[in-house]
């Protein structure tokens, strides 16, 4: 169904496009590029609070030079560069209103 979830942890990068033959989520809508943007986790360090360097693993959408756009909470974001994305962001690809939002194991909890 469409409102099931999508484990995105399971891989590295999940490939999003209109191209089922290669695309990890497929996205079904004319106005998406065959090969539209992928998601991917990286390796990165933060400073925290205590002012220690923390090391962790986030995603991160990148567009891949797609016709239509790949948006963030409805912010086109631009081609060919990473955006880290945080929980609750809605992910959206060309024209298509079809919304993809980033939660995690305990975005459900009060």
């Amino acid at each position: 169904p469409q409102d099931a979830p999508l484990y995105i942890h399971r891989q590295s990068a999940y490939l999003f496009g209109r191209e089922r033959k290669i695309a990890d989520i497929p996205t079904d809508h004319p106005s998406c590029s065959k090969q539209h943007a992928v998601l991917q986790y990286r390796h990165t360090e933060k400073e925290s609070p205590d002012g220690m360097m923390r090391a962790a693993t986030r995603p991160y959408i990148l567009d891949l030079g797609s016709t239509n756009g790949t948006f963030i909470n409805n912010e086109r974001v631009d081609s060919k560069r990473y955006y880290e994305l945080l929980e609750k962001d809605m992910i959206k690809f060309g024209n298509s209103s079809r919304e993809y939002i980033l939660l995690n194991e305990t975005s459900n909890q009060g």
